[in-house]
């Protein structure tokens, strides 16, 4: 019965468009259709999680913000496109021999390079749509590094850097930009998009080779290699503070594209290729406002201006360093070891098996009614739920016996520094104060008086972990972050909108519907396919496109939240509570709500098909096999990079947040979370166990018990906050009736933030600038109330002539 409702449960989770979640195959009827090598593979996988992957090797993953330049590079392009390359070749080519001569562009020298691509951009300028986007295809293949003169990948990769820095300095890009506001203003396009029942490739044409030409220029010159030549290093530097400033249209070019996103979203504009434009935005984010590298230097940098103490680790770096633990059993893994084991030991160990029947027999029961109903649900969702008799042991076969000493494994250390808030210091005190002396002072945290001397050496200890943090209401610097920030302060809410929802559309637990969003307009070819071997490319086509999409998203979101929180507190929690309120952290654990194992280790790319190797090697006939097999890697970079930016989202929304915790609770998202633990790799299980900590203490007294592996896997990897009683329950400011309001007056805080320092058009009296001019202040008429100027004579005898005024340092 549990085996059918895991089944049946992740069955619901089947994707729409184009194939099954990533590789997720979910009944017995599809198994049967698969072919027969794909039929073994299911069943080695099966058998391999029914052992609970105790034996499976660490992923050789490490995070990082981007993937390599080639898999960014190859990703840009959807498996449709792919005749497109020769006609970019074509178009070149006719230009190069009508203006040029017969050589070829790796003989020219840099002048004639040069003359060529300032002619090729006086072409973008001509009125003929046709054209125009010849040019603008000719140019495209000078980015793709006028590859059919080059012989390997490396040789392209060159010949593209050396072409877009050329095509930088004659400024192209600016041009680009242009076009591209052209072509989103494009009244006629948009209407015939809207009308036509199905949208194709075809419709974002002249939108798909713009955009293709910008995102290969932001991500090849921010690619930084020691052998660059000092022009090219200052011309990076340059073209990154243009991108981030207000130069194309009075706006970041950031801005423009949410713009695009948001059109899209509201159906204005169907045909535009959304993958490639959040794929430009995520790396426009990227260039001008820095990686996590970047982020760490800037905290450092603004510690040290404010006095602060140094952080006293990197946490990427932490991470990288530890190993992954071993995840959980799932319920159906529990069930089945239970049944051996009482097989096993029937005739031999018959008080000991009562016994454990006696504590088995119902291990979800608990008094709390919230509990049991919240343990039932897990197992009915055939989660893994541990009994709290099975810790003893992982899910294998009966273990070899070995003396005690050989079995624990004791850490060498933790892998944090403890932490701990201001605010926790002075819980801590006024605790103190009130069992010990029976009094209490507020926000005081130094003094001691009359407190025993262990309290004190408590406090020290505190004091010397304390988690030091300051913000400057006013001291904003102008950056590139402020710059954004105030670009899309505007319609923040309606960007975060249109990004969720582009995300929900790409999750693979997402099923179709009439009214979603399509976001296949830049994937799916004007003829849909005819043969068995089309459907497949184009499946696999149609969830790279997705799982590309996902990661876009993930990385946006994480990297502006970040930027966000260290330029000032105010605009981190503006975008996250208009993320919480547009129904974030459900959306994120509806994504989770998967088979993982399946999305992270999914084949969908077809490797002899990607940018730059399919344009310098001969391609091989495609095959059903060569199609089924994918690629030969552990796992799929991009997703497993997505799932971890997406848990580093949804701990960022409900850190600290009593409110946002307990929608983690209330959407049932502990049995989720702890089967993604089955992912082993110490970055995703860290930010999973994060999660089910700030849960813990909602979960009740069962749940804790029936769950120790994974409580003693907090303990072992995440920050320890000194005085924090998160498995026990006892939280002074866990009361519900402080949630709602806790929400409340956060938002009147930012909302009065962003009135005083952004808003133009001020109605607030109390946000008016004060005159500080002395006479001008003097200066002013002021009507004195009746009463005063009857008792004047008596004011100015108390106020001014009984008192001594010493004139001169008045005067000084």
């Amino acid at each position: 019965e549990s085996h059918t409702k895991k089944e049946n449960f992740v069955g619901q989770s089947n994707m729409d468009v184009g194939g099954n979640g990533g590789g997720l195959i979910v009944n017995n009827k599809q198994r049967a259709m698969l072919p027969n090598k794909s039929r073994g593979e299911f069943v080695r996988n099966q058998r391999k999680d029914s052992e609970g992957f105790s034996e499976s090797p660490d992923l050789e993953f490490e995070y990082a913000d981007t993937d390599k330049w080639s898999a960014e590079l190859s990703e840009l392009y959807s498996y449709t496109e792919g005749p497109e390359f020769l006609l970019n070749r074509k178009c070149f080519e006719e230009e190069f021999r009508t203006h040029v001569s017969d050589k070829k562009w790796t003989e020219l020298d840099v002048a004639q390079h040069r003359a060529h691509a300032m002619r090729l951009l006086d072409g973008l300028e001509v009125i003929a749509r046709e054209k125009r986007l010849k040019v603008a295809r000719a140019i495209l293949y000078m980015a793709q590094g006028t590859f059919a003169e080059c012989s390997s990948e490396a040789e392209v990769q060159h010949w593209m850097r050396y072409n877009i820095f050329l095509l930088l300095d004659v400024g192209t890009f600016t041009a680009l930009v242009e076009l591209l506001n052209m072509e989103v203003d494009n009244s006629a396009a948009c209407s015939s998009a809207v009308r036509k029942p199905a949208i194709s490739l075809a419709d974002s044409t002249d939108l798909r080779v713009l955009l293709n030409i910008m995102y290969l220029m932001v991500e090849t010159i921010q690619q930084e290699d020691p052998a660059d030549s000092p022009e090219w290093r200052a011309t990076r530097e340059t073209f990154k503070t243009e991108l981030g400033s207000p130069l194309y249209n009075n706006e970041p070019i950031s801005v423009m594209l949410f713009g695009m996103v948001t059109k899209f979203c509201s159906g204005q504009a169907p045909h535009f290729p959304m993958k490639k434009v959040l794929l430009l935005l995520w790396k426009s984010i990227l260039f001008t406002l820095g990686g996590f590298e970047q982020l760490q230097n800037i905290k450092v940098r603004k510690r040290e201006q404010l006095c602060l103490p140094p952080l006293p680790e990197d946490s990427i770096r932490v991470i990288r360093s530890m190993r992954a633990a071993s995840p959980p059993a799932s319920a159906s893994d529990l069930i089945e070891q239970q049944q051996k084991r009482a097989r096993r030991d029937h005739k031999s160990l018959t008080k000991q098996d009562n016994l454990d029947a006696f504590n088995e027999k119902d291990p979800y029961k608990s008094d709390d009614p919230r509990e049991d109903e919240d343990d039932n649900d897990d197992n009915d969702n055939s989660m893994e739920v541990e009994p709290f008799p099975m810790e003893r042991d992982e899910v294998m076969p009966p273990p070899i016996p070995h003396p005690p000493s050989e079995r624990v494994n004791f850490p060498k250390g933790l892998p944090w520094a403890p932490k701990v808030r201001e605010k926790d210091i002075e819980h801590f005190l006024e605790s103190s104060r009130s069992k010990f002396i029976g009094y209490t002072l507020g926000n005081d945290t130094d003094t001691v008086v009359g407190l025993p001397r262990p309290i004190h050496e408590s406090i020290r200890t505190l004091k010397q972990v304390l988690c030091s943090s300051q913000h400057g209401e006013e001291d904003v610097e102008m950056c590139s972050t402020e710059l954004l920030y105030q670009g899309i302060l505007p319609s923040l809410p309606q960007y975060m909108i249109a990004l969720l929802k582009i995300l929900l559309a790409a999750a693979p637990t997402s099923k179709a519907k009439t009214d979603s969003i399509n976001i296949l307009a830049d994937v799916l070819p004007e003829e849909m396919p005819t043969t068995v071997l089309q459907s497949m490319k184009l499946g696999v086509d149609v969830n790279r496109h997705k799982e590309i999409i996902v990661k876009a998203i993930s990385a946006i979101l994480l990297l502006l939240l970040k930027h966000f929180k260290l330029n000032h507190i105010y605009q981190f929690e503006y975008m996250a509570q208009h993320l919480v309120f547009a129904n974030c952290i459900p959306l994120i654990l509806k994504f989770f709500n998967q088979n993982i194992m399946s999305y992270i280790t999914a084949k969908n790319s077809i490797s002899v098909l990607d940018f730059p190797y399919c344009v310098v090697h001969e391609l091989p006939e495609l095959t059903a096999e060569s199609l089924e097999a994918g690629d030969i890697n552990q796992f799929c970079w991009r997703n497993l990079f997505s799932c971890i930016n997406l848990l580093r989202i949804l701990n960022k929304l409900t850190k600290w947040k009593h409110s946002r915790t307990m929608m983690l609770v209330v959407f049932k998202s502990a049995p989720i979370l702890k089967r993604a633990l089955k992912v082993k790799q110490a970055m995703m299980q860290l930010y999973v166990l994060k999660l089910l900590k700030v849960q813990t203490k909602y979960l009740g007294r069962q749940w804790r018990k029936s769950n120790m592996k994974t409580m003693s896997a907090i303990y072992q990897k995440v920050r320890h906050r000194l005085n924090d009683d998160w498995a026990y329950g006892n939280d002074l400011d866990a009361r519900p009736w402080d949630f709602q309001a806790e929400e409340c007056a956060l938002r009147a805080n930012i909302e009065r933030f962003n009135s005083r320092r952004y808003d133009n058009n001020q109605s607030n009296p109390d946000f008016l600038p004060v005159d500080n001019c002395l006479q001008s202040v003097l200066g002013q008429r002021v009507d004195l109330p009746e009463d005063f100027q009857m008792n004047y004579d008596l004011w100015l005898e108390r106020e001014v002539f009984s008192k001594p005024i010493s004139w001169e340092e008045l005067l000084q």
